[in-house]
């Protein structure tokens, strides 16, 4: 089984874990020398009782079978200094509404322009390799995904990521 799933495709969840969110992302799509090419959205659904127990865990927290999921597809922004706008909502079978947020690339400490300049500095990385931002946009405490739970996340200029969580 893959770590990642496409649009559409069915997120898993840790069975070691107790509390999973999923994490709407911004990725940055990089090419020759590092350079930005495109941008793609990307559900990175993490353990957060893993990652809180220590964050050398972190790793552990984000890496298993079905638990990232880029998409729908590649998009070259106009302007890739302009903030991008991130939707999320979750719905239960039936399509209850569990939650729904938003936030934008610009509340982020570092520009992606920035997190890429980080990532490239003295660290060769291939090129079709891509860069996850975070953005900060998690459901409360008292939530975490189960199965049946459909993750929607839209970026504008890019689309909608929509995702099942698996049983």
């Amino acid at each position: 089984m893959l770590r990642t799933v496409g649009p559409g495709g069915a997120i898993r969840l840790r069975r070691d874990s107790s509390w999973m969110v999923p994490e709407p992302e911004l990725a940055i799509v990089l090419g020759e020398e590092g350079k930005p090419i495109a941008v793609t959205i990307v559900n990175d659904v993490s353990s957060r009782d893993i990652e809180g127990a220590n964050p050398l865990y972190i790793p552990q927290a984000k890496i298993c079978a079905g638990a990232c999921a880029p998409g729908p597809a590649p998009a070259v922004p106009d302007d890739w200094e302009a903030p991008f706008s991130i939707r999320m909502r979750i719905t239960a079978p039936g399509g209850r509404e569990l939650f729904a947020g938003e936030t934008s690339t610009a509340r982020m400490k570092r520009s992606p322009r920035e997190l890429v300049a980080w990532v490239t500095r003295d660290n060769p990385v291939p090129p079709g390799s891509v860069l996850l931002t975070g953005t900060g946009l998690v459901p409360p405490d008292a939530y975490t995904l189960e199965p049946g739970h459909t993750v929607e996340i839209e970026i504008d200029g890019i689309g909608v990521l929509s995702n099942t969580v698996a049983a």
